[in-house]
């Protein structure tokens, strides 16, 4: 199968490492397989946690008014969601916190959000004047802030390399033929592996994956928790014991498929990887911040209250929608689908270390 491999920019001049394949190949604008379709729903590649049941966005909303709370209840207060998807999320907080009209009075709500097709979805979603869309944090100067994202770090490509005697090989992908996409190894740059031995979590591994670019992502956010204090929330599917694997996996029509099946279908499928979340723990802790004990999803929305919450609710459902409500609160807290495989991480910067969700 030919492949327009020129609308992406990817050319045999020079082998690309992996992140930067991927980065165009979900990227690259008009093209890109976030910036070109929407991805979510039924109709779409994926279904995240907000688009399966809103009692997930509540009980998030609910933890917001928690963390709060726990923070002295300061007179401004910032809540930026990280990768926003459709919007759904922040539409449901914004019902829920109107029960709160405190924390109401004074949060600030932003979307970060780098698709541009994506964002044009969000506004469509969500019609709330007090919503603001941002490219930066700098506008953030005062306040505590919160930051949150389900399933916003396993979307920013990684790195990858080989490990043999200690010498770092980064796997590339390099165009053969003009039309046949390959897999090749080239030799690490010093700067990548100086960084990489940083972590403790890594240096034993012989397969590596780096987020380099996710930590990039995360410093001016982590400056950011430092300088006026506050947290960041993490929600993702990963992984907290190193087993050398690739983890780097593809999905279209809301179906896992093969890599070489994505390498034929560029744009056209969700590329993600596993979070280490050992890895994230460690980052948190080098940038100052102190970090909650990490806990499975399933843990962390039971602790929260989301069966109870549910159990009100269905007082004024009928059968059908009670039904409907089981099924998807099942594929959030069922260890075999969603509940054990989704990872929760809270890095903070506050004095009190009560938070809710993770004890």
């Amino acid at each position: 199968m030919k492949l327009n491999l020129k609308k992406f920019k990817i050319t045999s001049k020079k082998p690309l490492p992996v992140d930067d394949f991927i980065e165009k190949i979900l990227y690259k604008p008009k093209v890109g397989y976030y910036s070109s379709k929407d991805p979510f729903g039924k109709s779409g590649d994926f279904i995240t946690s907000p688009t399966i049941s809103n009692l997930f966005s509540e009980i998030v909303g609910i933890w917001l008014v928690s963390a709060w709370e726990k923070m002295g209840k300061p007179n401004i207060f910032n809540f930026v969601e990280l990768g926003p998807g459709d919007g759904s999320l922040t539409k449901v907080i914004i019902k829920t916190l109107k029960k709160f009209p405190e924390l109401n009075k004074v949060i600030k709500i932003y979307l970060y959000e780098k698709s541009i097709f994506l964002k044009r979805l969000q506004k469509q979603n969500i019609n709330n004047k007090h919503v603001k869309w941002i490219k930066n944090f700098h506008s953030i100067k005062k306040g505590p802030v919160i930051f949150f994202g389900n399933e916003f770090f396993d979307a920013i490509p990684i790195k990858q390399f080989s490990n043999i005697n200690n010498e770092l090989f980064e796997k590339c992908y390099s165009v053969k033929n003009k039309i046949d996409i390959i897999e090749k190894f080239i030799r690490g740059s010093k700067k990548d592996k100086a960084q990489i031995n940083t972590f403790e979590t890594l240096k034993k591994l012989k397969f590596i994956e780096f987020p380099k670019k996710g930590f990039v992502e995360l410093n001016p956010i982590m400056k950011k928790i430092n300088k006026l204090s506050g947290g960041i929330l993490l929600i993702d599917y990963g992984y907290l014991n190193e087993n050398n694997l690739n983890t780097i996996q593809a999905v279209m029509d809301n179906k896992k498929i093969s890599i070489e099946k994505m390498l034929k279908n560029l744009g056209k499928a969700d590329i993600t990887s596993l979070v280490n979340f050992n890895l994230l723990n460690e980052y948190f802790f080098k940038n100052n911040l102190k970090v909650k004990k990490i806990v499975t999803q399933k843990f962390f929305l039971e602790r929260m209250g989301i069966i109870e919450r549910a159990q009100i609710l269905e007082k004024k459902k009928t059968n059908a929608e009670k039904t409907y409500m089981r099924q998807t609160l099942s594929r959030l807290l069922d260890e075999r689908q969603m509940g054990s495989l989704f990872k929760v991480i809270f890095g903070y910067k506050n004095k009190n270390n009560d938070f809710f969700g993770f004890e």
